[in-house]
């Protein structure tokens, strides 16, 4: 498998576009212990997995290489919309409706539009 030349811009892209896609599954996992444990009445301990995955979440996103946090935060909007409705079908089996699916698409031509703009 070849490394991504992240000195390259088509790198820089594919680069953040992993590391947004490892945050939107840290984030949704962290939020998803508390929700299971405040909505579901799952044992207290998932907080423990939930918070590391939420340090992890906070993480990443340094690793996206932008000098505004608040692009690195907006760009990111799309993808962890997306992520969460994977998360809705894959792991609480609910199929995302068309008026999800439009918005998501809406979202992530957004994020696409921030990542890709010329900087």
């Amino acid at each position: 498998m070849d490394r991504i030349d992240v000195g390259t811009k088509r790198g820089k892209t594919v680069h953040t576009i992993l590391v947004y896609t490892g945050a939107a599954v840290a984030e949704i996992a962290g939020c998803f212990a508390f929700w299971a444990w405040l909505r579901l009445e799952k044992p207290v301990w998932l907080l423990i997995p939930g918070a590391a995955s939420l340090l992890l979440f906070a993480f990443l996103l340094t690793l996206v290489d932008t000098p505004a946090a608040g692009r690195a935060y907006a760009a990111y909007g799309g993808i962890y919309i997306v992520a969460s409705l994977a998360w809705l079908w894959g792991v609480e089996g609910l199929r995302p409706d068309r008026w999800d699916v439009g918005g998501a698409v809406l979202c992530l031509a957004g994020a696409a539009f921030i990542i890709a703009g010329p900087r």
